[in-house]
């Protein structure tokens, strides 16, 4: 497939950040196929013990970059914010995100620049599962991993249409990071799935773009099966916060209502059930059918409105784009 590099009336300075940790053998063919139309490029030295940013100054000739040290090591999210932080501080109205691991196709940022700029979405991500075909090259492993936690972050981030949350490329509109608390953010691998938890506490609406990745020789730095307990804690978290603050604090609906009323009903029956079945057990007698009743009816209605909570959550989409209001009233 042959990508337009070029992007018609561009108006905005747009910038790319690359963290970099141990990739110092394929950065400079990143940096190669990144377009022209990005005014600066951001190399992120994440305390590289291959000196990655030294490397780069050394052999890469391109006036679009800028190497950016870490004394210590804090992960690509650590990484990215500090590459965030230095591009707002340059004013740059659109910074999209690439590892520098050679995985991801420089010349598809076009795809993801151009749902901003026509004010399409807030924030665009990768989505490798989008073609079965490309996941060919996938390791078995990722795969199961990425889906199941694909699925919990729905859940957490309340973006329910959106899949391959570790994906790290990445674009999002200045404007809309302004208003993210940066040093919230998870620093580590987390970083991508708690950003789309703190985009849609904004309302932020996100896209996927369809992607294949590039698969060779190189060695992720991301074990998912080791960081599955951090990353179930960490979407634990936010979950509730999402819930607190989306339906209790910012908003009170029917939905609610649903979720209260179902979590009351469901766990009374639940906890009800198992102490009369226990005292039932202990003392040999059987419970009487109303006894039942009392605890398989709160159940069962518990259950439903809990089904209609996540019904109205699953349909509560962000459809405006926040960026394009923003942007008209700065």
């Amino acid at each position: 497939m042959v990508i337009d590099q070029t992007l018609p009336q561009v108006t905005y300075k747009i910038a790319v950040v690359i963290p970099c940790y141990r990739v110092k053998a394929k950065i400079l063919d990143v940096i190669s196929q990144i377009p022209a139309f990005v005014h600066i490029i951001y190399i992120v030295d994440d305390a590289c013990p291959d000196q990655s940013g030294k490397y780069v100054a050394d052999h890469c000739q391109d006036s679009r970059i800028h190497i950016l040290y870490h004394s210590q090591n804090l992960g690509v999210g650590g990484a990215m914010i500090t590459g965030y932080q230095q591009a707002l501080a340059d004013n740059c109205h659109i910074i999209a995100k690439l590892d520098g691991d050679g995985q991801m196709d420089g010349n598809l940022l076009p795809e993801f620049v151009t749902p901003i700029l026509e004010g399409q979405a807030d924030y665009t991500k990768g989505n490798r599962f989008h073609v079965v075909e490309s996941l060919q090259g996938m390791p078995i492993k990722r795969i199961i991993g990425n889906a199941l936690l694909s699925c919990v972050t729905k859940l957490s981030s309340g973006y329910w249409h959106v899949f391959d949350p570790l994906n790290g490329y990445t674009c999002i509109s200045a404007s809309v990071l302004k208003l993210l608390p940066l040093t919230k953010i998870s620093k580590g691998y987390f970083f991508e799935s708690d950003m789309l938890f703190r985009l849609n506490t904004l309302r932020a609406v996100v896209v996927d773009i369809p992607m294949v990745a590039i698969y060779g020789n190189e060695k992720s730095n991301l074990s998912v099966w080791h960081n599955v307990l951090p990353f179930m804690r960490g979407h634990i978290q936010n979950f509730g916060k999402r819930i607190i603050y989306n339906y209790f604090l910012r908003n009170f609906s029917l939905a609610s209502l649903e979720l209260f009323f179902g979590l009351i009903l469901f766990f009374f029956g639940v906890f009800f059930g198992l102490y009369r079945w226990s005292e039932s057990a202990i003392s040999g007698h059987v419970n009487s059918t109303g006894t039942v009743m009392i605890a398989v009816l709160p159940i069962i209605m518990g259950f439903q409105l809990l089904m209609a909570f996540l019904n109205y959550d699953v349909s509560n989409q962000p459809i405006r784009p926040i960026s394009r209001f923003l942007s008209q009233s700065g």
